[in-house]
C-alpha cells in the first residue's frame, strides 16, 4: 500500500511539473530573446531574413569586453541550462494527447526529443563562442576574427547543427497539431501555440518575430497546464 501510495504521489508530482514546463519553457525563451536586445529601438526593427553582424565587430567587441560577465547572463547558457523543461514539456503534451492518438502522439514525441539533444548543442556552441573569444589577446584579433567567421559560416557542421535544432520546435509545433480536434483542452489552445512555433521556425534567429511566437505560445499553452494539473489532483482522489 505504501509504495502504491509513493508511486500516486511521484506521478502527480511529475503530472504537475510538466504542466509547468509547458508554460515556463515559452517564458524562459522569451527571457532569453529579450536579453538580446540592449535598447529597446532595435527591438522595433523588423526584417524579414537574417542578417549576421560582421564577424570583425563581434570579436573586436567580444575581445574589447573581455571574459568578465557572469555564465549565467549570456543569454545563450540561461537557455542551455533551461533545456531540460523542453523535454518535460513534451512529455506533458505527450500524455494530454496519447490516449486520442497515440501514434501520432508517440512520432512527435520522438522529433521533439531528438531535435532537444541537437539544441542543446547549439547553445552550447553559442556560449563557447562568447565565453571563448573574450579571452584573445587583442593581438590575435585578426587570427580570432577568420576563426569565428570559419565557425560560424552557414554550411558544413553549422548549419547541420542550427538545421536539426529546429527539430525540437518542430516536433513542438507537431505535438500541438496532434492535439487539436481531441476536446483534451480547449480549441484554440493547441492551434494558438502551434501557430507560435511555426513563426519560430520560420523567423530563426530573428528574436523580435521569435518572441511573437513564444508569447503565442505561452497563450496557448496555459490551459494546457490546468489540465495537467487538474489531471494530477484526479488522481489522489
Amino acid at each position: 500500500m505504501f509504495e502504491a501510495m509513493t508511486h500516486a504521489t511521484m506521478r502527480r508530482t511529475v503530472t504537475i511539473a510538466e504542466g509547468w514546463a509547458l508554460v515556463a519553457t515559452p517564458a524562459l525563451l522569451l527571457l532569453v530573446g529579450a536579453l538580446h536586445f540592449h535598447h529597446l529601438t532595435t527591438f522595433f526593427r523588423v526584417r524579414t531574413h537574417y542578417e549576421p553582424a560582421a564577424p570583425a565587430d563581434v570579436v573586436a567587441r567580444l575581445i574589447a569586453a573581455g571574459d568578465r560577465m557572469p555564465l549565467l547572463h549570456e543569454p545563450h547558457m540561461i537557455a542551455y541550462f533551461g533545456l531540460p523543461l523542453i523535454p518535460l514539456a513534451a512529455l506533458g503534451l505527450f500524455e494530454l494527447s496519447c490516449r486520442a492518438r497515440p501514434l501520432a502522439s508517440v512520432l512527435s514525441l520522438a522529433v521533439t526529443l531528438i531535435g532537444t539533444v541537437y539544441l542543446g548543442g547549439l547553445f552550447g556552441m553559442w556560449t563557447a563562442f562568447f565565453h571563448g573569444f573574450p579571452g584573445v589577446d587583442a593581438k590575435y584579433t585578426e587570427g580570432a576574427t577568420a576563426a569565428f567567421a570559419a565557425l560560424t559560416a552557414p554550411h558544413g557542421a553549422f548549419l547541420i547543427t542550427t538545421t536539426l535544432a529546429k527539430l525540437a520546435m518542430l516536433g513542438l509545433l507537431l505535438q500541438m497539431a496532434t492535439l487539436v480536434g481531441t476536446g483534451v483542452v480547449p480549441g484554440w489552445a493547441p492551434l494558438v501555440a502551434a501557430a507560435g512555433f511555426a513563426v519560430i521556425v520560420a523567423f530563426w534567429d530573428l528574436d523580435n518575430l521569435m518572441m511573437m511566437g513564444e508569447a503565442m505560445v505561452l497563450a496557448g499553452a496555459w490551459p494546457m497546464r490546468a489540465r495537467l494539473v487538474a489531471l494530477a489532483r484526479g488522481r489522489s482522489a
